[in-house]
């Protein structure tokens, strides 16, 4: 048995008011944009080179130089980000049905 399930049990959890922490949401969102499609064109469209002081990425042993993609405007808006993920993704169990590929598909 889970300990969540013992009500008995002095540090059990609700179940109902577990919620994925807002530190979790963000680092999903900053791996999604890391391994973006975006970010290899980027990349490529700068040939691997660092647009300010035109320093080339390099895998050579002993001579690594890495290049990274940085937005140009930044990300401002994290708490309307984690929002929109709660709201639409991560919403209330009670909104949430379990369905076989087949019905999902038909939905």
């Amino acid at each position: 048995m889970d300990r969540r399930d013992n009500v008995k049990y002095k540090g059990a959890i609700p179940r109902a008011n577990k919620m994925t922490p807002n530190r979790k949401i963000v680092a999903a969102l900053r791996r999604l944009s890391l391994r973006s499609s975006e970010k290899t064109e980027a990349l490529k469209r700068a040939k691997y080179t660092c647009e300010h002081c035109g320093v080339k990425r390099s895998r050579a042993k002993g001579a690594v130089q890495k290049v990274e993609v940085h937005h140009k405007k930044g990300v401002l808006n994290w708490d309307e980000l984690i929002k929109a993920v709660r709201l639409y993704l991560l919403c209330s169990p009670e909104h949430l049905e379990v369905l076989c590929p087949t019905c999902h598909k038909g939905v």
